[in-house]
């Protein structure tokens, strides 16, 4: 056999790939893929909770514009017959006849009270989901009909803004709400129906009555059924004018 004859033989030899090399190729991938799928949910959420605290922001300066236009009130939460703090839902129609709401002369649409981390299918009709408003305190909550139990506040009134919630991520047992209750002053019975939601990362957006927002990531009252839920305290001291 020639020199050549050989060389071509070795070069054949040589031209794939054997079963080992494809194996820890392969196995490099996976550990790879393993490393890395995380570390892009997380990013991927970490986005979802930046642009939350940035609409919940814009919320809260909404609720401030509208109460130095109405002699330092606070926006209703809602009432019976006319619009809300989110928007107008025809109960009837299941939201098929809305409008925006007290503050959505000033925010000029309605899709930044739409929280980027819900998920969740239920929406009962509800254009907008995710956000609720502090009823307890602040908003004030209605009777069935249309008289409040707790009237709306005068910004002037929350004595610790820094420490106050306005707005926060809102829900319960994988369902929209959107109106915050304290976990003491429930005069409904409705609290699990108003909890905050700490859906991004275990933390909730709160934006607070002197205009700040944040990330809470302490959990009080949480039911170990729907750990993702509880209230921002475990008293009434993150809602009320105190």
């Amino acid at each position: 056999m020639t020199i050549g004859r050989v060389k071509k033989l070795n070069t054949r030899r040589h031209a794939g790939f054997a079963l080992i090399e494809l194996l820890v190729v392969i196995a490099i991938i996976a550990i790879l893929a393993a490393i890395l799928f995380p570390v892009f949910a997380t990013a991927r959420d970490k986005a979802r909770q930046t642009k939350c605290l940035s609409n919940l922001k814009q919320i809260g300066l909404a609720w401030q514009m509208y109460a130095a236009d109405y002699d330092d009130m606070a926006c209703p939460s809602y009432y019976y017959g006319s619009d809300g703090w989110m928007y107008n839902w025809d109960f009837a129609t299941r939201g098929s006849n809305y409008k925006l709401g007290l503050i959505g002369q000033y925010t000029k649409n309605g899709e930044v009270k739409s929280c980027p981390g819900y998920t969740g299918a239920a929406t009962w009709g509800r254009p907008y989901t995710g956000y609720g408003y502090n009823a307890s305190y602040i908003g004030g909550d209605s009777t069935p009909t249309g008289g409040f139990v707790v009237p709306p506040a005068a910004l002037s009134q929350i004595v610790d803004p820094a420490g106050t919630a306005v707005f926060a991520d809102c829900g319960f047992d994988g369902a929209p709400a959107n109106w915050l209750r304290a976990p003491l002053n429930d005069y409904f019975g409705l609290f699990s129906g108003g909890k905050a939601a700490f859906r991004h990362n275990r933390c909730a957006s709160v934006f607070y009555a002197d205009g700040h927002v944040r990330s809470a990531n302490r959990i009080y009252n949480a039911d170990p059924a729907s750990p993702d839920y509880g209230s921002l305290s475990e008293d009434d001291s993150a809602y009320d004018l105190q």
